[in-house]
């Protein structure tokens, strides 16, 4: 009679001696991930993070040669680094003057101002994040509340589709913003700011064009991150009081078109 005893003192006390997380984590139903509601939920999270990731973490340079004609004949090679925010009018660099016994130079700036459209979206994409782990162990640890109480379902489909409108604007604007950023930063547009380039004391020719790959697929991400939260609008909508009126009112059209016969 001792054994069960303390095996079931034993079990009582590993009970009480877990942590809030261990016990948060072992009361999650991993199974809902297989549903649709789930499932998409886990593809925008992931979506979310590499959409600000690949914004937030972008940096590239552009660059030119000038050439000077007049002695002391030197030939500098600018290098000039820009990435997120792209405040291109705050990126700094080197102009030489190619006055005659000179070796001054003047500091310029990149023109341009495109921080708007890529703050919201890194922001917007921080949002969907916190919100999708929010909705998520919402949905894994009280999946009974979920349904139970119709007004979770209305607000996760009103933030839902909240969200497939932004992002709709975020990657349209951010695309936009930056195809402005490769304009202003390609070398043509380096060697045109520079009043050096266009006299004769020297003679400019264009750097290495910068590469803007991480740039272009932040802006595939926003637009895939459109596309699941818009799909997600209807198995969100599914889980709301009003398709359950609609189910209803058509169950019992049917019904009474079967009494009639």
């Amino acid at each position: 009679m001792s054994e069960p005893s303390s095996q079931a003192a034993g079990a009582t006390s590993n009970k009480e001696s877990r942590s809030p997380a261990a016990q948060l984590l072992l009361g999650l139903r991993w199974g809902r991930l297989e549903e649709p509601l789930g499932f998409i939920k886990v593809l925008e999270w992931l979506f979310a993070i590499f959409a600000f990731g690949a914004c937030g973490s972008f940096s590239a340079e552009t660059g030119a040669t000038v050439k000077c004609n007049d002695d002391p004949k030197e030939t500098t090679a600018l290098t000039v680094q820009f990435g997120y925010p792209f405040r291109l009018y705050k990126v700094p660099f080197d102009m030489p003057d190619c006055a005659l016994g000179s070796t001054d130079k003047r500091t310029l700036h990149l023109m341009g101002d495109f921080s708007a459209p890529a703050e919201f979206f890194v922001t917007l994409g921080v949002f969907a994040f916190l919100y999708t782990m929010a909705a998520l162990a919402v949905y894994l640890r009280f999946h009974s509340l979920y349904k139970e109480n119709k007004k979770l379902p209305f607000a996760d489909f009103c933030v839902t589709v909240s969200f497939t409108f932004f992002w709709l604007v975020a990657f349209s604007a951010w695309g936009k913003g930056l195809s402005d950023v490769k304009g202003a930063t390609r070398p043509s547009s380096l060697i045109a700011s520079m009043s050096v380039c266009q006299l004769k004391t020297a003679v400019c020719n264009a750097g290495a064009t910068p590469s803007m790959g991480l740039a272009n697929i932040s802006v595939l991400f926003g637009f895939v991150n459109f596309i699941l939260w818009a799909g997600n609008c209807w198995f969100v909508f599914k889980e709301t009081p009003w398709h359950a009126k609609a189910t209803n009112k058509e169950s019992s059209a049917e019904q009474g078109a079967v009494d009639k016969q």
